[in-house]
């Protein structure tokens, strides 16, 4: 294998480019009775099995992660145990709806045809896609926007979820830990965001805490793995042809461990660039947190 061999010189580690097909010829050439398909079966048997690059690096790490995860973690822990709701929230890639290619592989007897291009010209739309998942009660909620993925769009999607699903799972409870990236709809610098949050924590009078996670550290978001993972994997390889596609395969997402998700379609427009006002900004009742107060934050019902 010399010929096909790679490396890291650093560590030492080496694979193959060669295919089982490859490796069988060789060895067979050298005098031993094997085929193509023992030479996977060899290998799982040693540990190694086809892997994708894995996406845990990231050129910015804040010196602060480690101790904000920590802190993310106990207050994940704490809420869990005063019985009180805890979700993690984010907005999942745009998809382009129409007949286009969808990464992954279908068993069928046929290829299924799509456009030989992705021009956003040639879409039906757009779907904006955010969700919310609920960590005790492994579910997801999730809202297929036609808009923008905005602060308002975000702020709806768990107001949703506070009424279609919080307080029936959830009786009498008094506070809701959020758990959310540092960018984005849900930025943690966004005080359109904090105007939201403010909203609901005066229409539902509960205390809101929000946990940002650090630049770079999105990937380690419960909802990332445990939602949005098995929403792309439940529609992989096929063609999001209509808004109701996308919702059916929503919906139908499931998992051994009990993982479902509700979803809704939400044709309200929202609107980019709204500016918050000073008096918004002045009625937003924020307790930051000791430790990193640009990331961690409670907001408290104002009283009547």
């Amino acid at each position: 294998m010399q010929d096909a061999t790679a490396g890291d010189p650093i560590t030492g580690l080496k694979w193959t480019h060669k295919t089982s097909r490859k490796l069988a010829k060789e060895l067979k050439r050298q005098g031993f009775q094997v085929e193509h398909s023992t030479i996977p079966r060899l290998a799982h048997g040693l540990g190694y099995t086809l892997r994708v690059n894995h996406k845990r690096l990231s050129r910015k790490k804040d010196e602060r992660r480690d101790e904000q995860m920590q802190y993310i973690k106990s207050q994940r822990e704490r809420f869990s145990h005063r019985k009180q709701p805890e979700i993690s929230v984010d907005g999942k890639k745009k998809e382009k709806i129409g007949q286009f290619r969808n990464a992954g592989r279908t068993l069928r007897k046929e290829p299924l045809e799509v456009l030989a291009t992705d021009f956003p010209s040639d879409a039906i739309g757009k779907a904006i896609l955010y969700g919310v998942y609920d960590i005790q009660q492994n579910a997801g909620h999730m809202a297929v926007g036609v808009s923008h993925e905005t602060a308002e769009f975000a702020i709806a999607v768990i107001r949703r979820w506070l009424l279609d699903v919080g307080f029936e799972h959830y009786h009498a409870f008094t506070e809701l830990l959020i758990q959310a990236d540092a960018g984005g709809a849900n930025a943690c610098d966004s005080w359109l965001w904090k105007v939201g949050l403010q909203k609901l924590a005066d229409e539902f009078n509960i205390a809101i805490t929000v946990t940002h996670y650090p630049p770079g550290a999105s990937k380690w978001n419960l909802i990332e793995h445990r939602m949005f993972s098995v929403i792309s994997q439940n529609w992989a390889g096929q063609p999001l042809v209509s808004y109701e596609t996308v919702l059916k395969f929503i919906r139908t997402s499931k998992t051994e461990t009990g993982f479902h998700c509700s979803a809704y379609f939400d044709r309200k427009h929202y609107e980019i660039k709204r500016k918050v006002t000073s008096d918004e900004k002045a009625n937003v009742n924020l307790l930051p947190h000791e430790l990193f107060p640009e990331w961690n934050y409670t907001i408290q019902p104002n009283s009547n």
